[in-house]
């Protein structure tokens, strides 16, 4: 008899451990990605300014400021983390799936049976007066056995969500840094353009009274001194829709630090700020691996690989095992009377789903077309990384030249406007000369302004778009 219960025994051990050997699924693995060798024209290297954390980035004292405010205070960025705290909880409950549950129940009931019924002629004859009594109080206990490793891909499928919840508030970090810099450097381009306006008003001015004298000295006519007024009103035009977009820009970037609209206070000049030459991009592979929404869409296809392998464990036969014990009485004077009132049961049972009307099999080549969406979102996120880059490299390079072109345009029209006025004294130019090389001046001037704070912000989505700012 005991040989036999052994090799019973020894027949089902083995059993559940051949069947725990067929894992649901496949394991994952990153679906290949063509990447470049090099970002365009820029040789690869070691190292990527991605790695730099945001403060060593922007070394400036009031952009580090903000941007410490925009992280402990944005709003879309306390939302992302309440999305991690959240994926987080069901993270610590898919590592406790594979542990037995138990529940505690108490119950009490009386029943009143009808004489004539079987139960009731049973307690006349037995004299056991007329209703029946039950005291119940125990734990119950079910313990499903992860034989096909489904519970196993479930808990994957947590951990890929939490992930890419994690990695989307890196994501979101990242573009907060950037739009806060950008900000920014357009706010000092602002008080760049509106310094530059108000010189152009006081050159304007100085204008309009050298060419009343001439007007007073007959030498020209009252349409020369209109004229000469209308450029003024030009540049007096530009001061209050310049210090409207200050004001503008000032309270988008209160905002992003999540504060009230106010005027924010900066010591800086657009001049103040270089871009180097020499900005270490390293190579593609490495950005796709560092770079958070990359990461998070990574972390999206893992989660639904997971999934295929939970999916096709449910439709294998799902092994379960039962228990319950307490104190049991049809008396509430010898409910507690031990051990004999206690009573266990053990159970074992094994289900095979047979027809479910298709949703099984439904639920297997959905999560199967979900999988392949992750693969092509992945593989998008990836190639859009890339190009963000390529373009911010091309921003770079390009606005480069233009920062040179417009420099040479500025002195060329500073200069014009110097002799325009050295020749109307001596007679030698028109008053239309004058007022057309301070309109291109000025124009050149703000241009100017502009290309140099295009150049700061390619910069930041070079940063951005390599996956920097989230450190």
């Amino acid at each position: 008899m005991k040989t036999r219960y052994s090799s019973f025994y020894f027949l089902l051990f083995s059993l559940v451990v051949g069947l725990a050997a067929c894992r649901v699924g496949r394991n994952y693995e990153r679906p290949p990605v063509a990447l470049p060798q090099q970002f365009g024209n820029v040789a690869p290297s070691d190292s990527s300014i991605a790695e730099m954390e945001w403060k060593r980035f922007f070394t400036d004292a009031a952009l580090q400021q903000l941007i410490d405010k925009a992280v402990t205070g944005n709003y879309d960025l306390q939302l992302a983390a309440k999305r991690v705290e959240s994926a987080q909880a069901y993270l610590k409950q898919a590592k406790v799936a594979w542990l037995p549950a138990f529940n505690a129940t108490a119950s009490a009931s009386t029943n009143f049976p009808s004489k004539n019924s079987f139960n009731g002629l049973n307690l006349s004859v037995n004299n056991l007066g007329d209703h029946i009594e039950d005291f119940n109080l125990g734990v119950g206990m079910s313990w499903e056995i992860d034989i096909w490793g489904k519970i196993r891909r479930q808990k994957e499928a947590a951990l890929a969500t939490y992930l890419q919840s994690y990695e989307g508030a890196h994501a979101v970090q990242t573009g907060l840094v950037a739009a806060v810099a950008t900000s920014y450097f357009n706010l000092l381009m602002l008080d760049n353009q509106l310094s530059i306006a108000r010189r152009n008003l006081s050159l304007s001015d100085t204008i309009v009274k050298m060419i009343r004298l001439q007007k007073a000295a007959g030498e020209v006519t009252e349409l020369g001194v209109q004229q000469a007024i209308s450029q003024q009103q030009t540049a007096e035009l530009l001061v209050p829709q310049l210090e409207q977009g200050i004001a503008i820009q000032e309270n988008a970037l209160r905002i992003l630090t999540g504060e009230l609209p106010s005027t924010i206070t900066r010591s800086s000049k657009l001049a103040d700020f270089q871009v180097t030459d020499s900005l270490p991009t390293g190579i593609p592979a490495s950005m796709i691996s560092r770079r958070p929404d990359v990461r998070a869409s990574e972390m999206g296809l893992v989660a639904a690989n997971a999934q295929v392998g939970v999916a096709q464990g449910s439709m294998y036969p799902t092994l379960t095992i039962t228990g319950s014990g307490g104190v049991n009485a049809f008396k509430a004077s010898t409910w507690f009377n031990l051990p004999a009132s206690l009573f266990g049961t053990v159970a074992g049972g094994l289900a095979q789903p047979i027809f479910q009307r298709r949703q099984l099999k439904t639920q297997l080549e959905v999560a199967k077309i979900q999988r392949e969406q992750a693969v092509i979102t992945f593989k998008q996120s990836a190639l859009n990384a890339i190009g963000e880059v390529s373009d911010a490299l091309v921003k770079l390079d390009k606005v480069k030249v233009q920062q040179e072109i417009a420099q040479r345009q500025v002195n060329t029209s500073q200069l014009a406007v110097q002799q325009a006025q050295m020749l109307f004294r001596s007679g030698l130019a028109n008053y239309l000369e004058v007022i057309t090389a301070q309109s291109r001046s000025l124009q050149a001037e703000l241009a100017q302004a502009d290309i140099d704070r295009q150049r700061l912000s390619a910069m930041v989505d070079l940063y951005r778009s390599l996956g920097g700012g989230w450190k």
